[in-house]
């Protein structure tokens, strides 16, 4: 459905003219400096431009999205209506407005901005802004706080859901920070919430049954947050943390050592047999609890518990676990436009956006770890990687060319199998590198014809009968489905089209 403003300001030309001149909404500038699109996905349409080469997007047939030419987005309006309203009433060259002034203050910034304008360039501001607001039907009088917080507020929810990506590179449009919402914060809000509740009602406490300690999800909050905000009375409270996470052992470990280092660090005997089993026998009496507990308390970056409780990842991994998984994606690619020639973190976020599923960005990590590889076998193994990322977003051309990579960092020139660069992958036939690269080729393959790309399917096989012919017996036996697969679907070409006609 059509935005009604929207629709006015393309049928009414006089309405289109005054908010191109001099409110600066110009529906004839709707074209962006560059191709780009949101990172959730939704829709977005360019709506109009300014005379800075910023453009307004609609996005998802409502919310209205300004980006700028120097790269940074925002959402300002939820609606057209409400973007056209604030940019009449609050107009740029109002440069004094700040969400800390009062009506007055507001409005004493108004007139003075106004009053620059009229002098400079649009004598009849006044009635223009009259004719325009009153012919598309926007209020000509909501108080300026209203507006101001309206247009702060629409700022706060551009993340998660309205990250501008620049379509080429894949880096986000920059938002202000103080309009992004910590990720620690918002993920932690739960975990505070019932931390809090439970502090109050020691009935609580003592309730096995009670949801908020079943809850996997809650309990790491929980802890996390009483790590931060540590009180004397949580003992108890904290024992049953801990003992919920001994029962159930689940695969996040961190939390259990989390639960166990705040336990410990009271230092009481009848909690040893529980620390014991906490911590597999490493606390075995009262000296042995009080030091785990100081020891988590140490450098975080020397400490496997505390840096589980201030590491980055830890909170979009919280956040993947609640759902939210946009809010996590956008960290990560935040993270990702910021992190420079960083092997470890590269390798981090290239492995927590492909958990994600975002194949695309996580292969813009691993194409920039690959060209940090210093030695044939780490180029070799980050290369497949990247080949698997390409294949998996659907770019067969970057899988080739990065299986290029992978054979030339083991020696294979073309048809032939050479020495090895150097001696790191001197023996990689006979590892589970070899199949994996193997692998790859074959799924590539597969890949390849069910794309139609006929020559492409058979380069890569060819690739495919060499590589199985040099691994290990292991190795090829392992793959001996898949190739079997790819086999036939590349035979199954040959009797296709011209080929089958003869």
């Amino acid at each position: 459905m059509t935005d009604r403003v929207l629709e006015l300001l393309r049928t009414r030309p006089d309405l289109a003219e005054l908010a191109a001149f001099p409110f600066n909404f110009d529906i004839e500038r709707a074209d962006h400096v560059e191709e780009v699109h949101l990172a959730s996905g939704a829709s977005l349409e360019p709506i109009a431009g300014d005379d800075t080469g910023g453009t307004f997007f609609l996005c998802g047939g409502r919310t209205v999205l300004h980006a700028s030419s120097d790269g940074h987005a925002s959402l300002c309006g939820e609606s057209v209506a409400e973007a056209v309203e604030l940019l009449v009433r609050l107009p740029w060259w109002c440069e004094d407005v700040s969400p800390e002034l009062d009506e007055e203050g507001l409005r004493a910034a108004v007139r003075e901005g106004d009053a620059e304008a009229r002098e400079q360039f649009a004598p009849d501001l006044d009635a223009q802004r009259t004719a325009l607001l009153s012919g598309l039907g926007l209020p000509t009088d909501r108080p300026l706080t209203e507006l101001v917080a309206m247009d702060e507020a629409a700022t706060r929810r551009t993340e998660p859901d309205h990250v501008l990506l620049n379509s080429a590179e894949l880096c986000a449009y920059r938002l202000e920070g103080r309009y992004r919402q910590p990720l620690r914060d918002l993920v932690l809000a739960p975990g505070r919430e019932a931390l809090s509740r439970l502090r109050n009602d020691p009935q609580a406490d003592d309730s096995d049954a009670d949801e908020t300690l079943t809850d996997p999800l809650l309990r790491a909050g929980m802890l996390r947050a009483a790590w931060a905000d540590r009180q004397g009375g949580d003992l108890p409270l904290l024992r049953l943390l801990l003992e919920r996470e001994n029962a159930e052992r689940s695969e996040w470990f961190h939390e259990r050592r989390l639960a166990a280092a705040l336990v410990a660090s009271y230092g009481r005997e009848e909690d040893v047999p529980l620390l014991r089993e906490a911590t597999s026998g490493q606390v075995t009496d009262v000296a042995g609890a009080l030091a785990y507990g100081r020891d988590a308390v140490a450098d975080a970056g020397e400490n496997a518990v505390a840096d589980a409780v201030e590491d980055e990842f830890t909170w979009i991994e919280l956040a993947h676990r609640q759902g939210l998984v946009e809010n996590a994606r956008v960290a990560l690619i935040r993270i990702l436009d910021d992190t420079g020639p960083d092997p470890v973190r590269l390798r981090a976020v290239s492995r927590a956006l492909e958990r994600l599923g975002d194949h695309a960005q996580a292969a813009r990590a691993q194409f920039n770890l690959l060209s940090l590889q210093g030695t044939a076998a780490d180029r070799a193994a980050e290369a497949y990687v990247l080949a698997r990322l390409e294949r998996l977003k659907g770019d067969l051309a970057a899988t080739e060319r990065a299986l290029e990579r992978a054979r030339t960092a083991v020696g294979i020139d073309g048809s032939k199998v050479g020495a090895p660069p150097d001696g790191t992958v001197s023996s990689w036939p006979r590892r589970g590198l070899g199949c994996l690269i193997t692998e790859q080729h074959l799924e590539l393959t597969l890949a390849a014809v069910g794309a139609g790309e006929t020559e492409l399917a058979r380069r890569t096989m060819a690739h495919s009968r060499l590589l199985l012919d040099t691994i290990g017996k292991e190795s090829a036996k392992a793959l001996s489905g898949l190739s079997t697969r790819a086999k036939w679907a590349v035979a199954g070409l040959g009797r296709s089209g011209s080929d089958r006609r003869r």
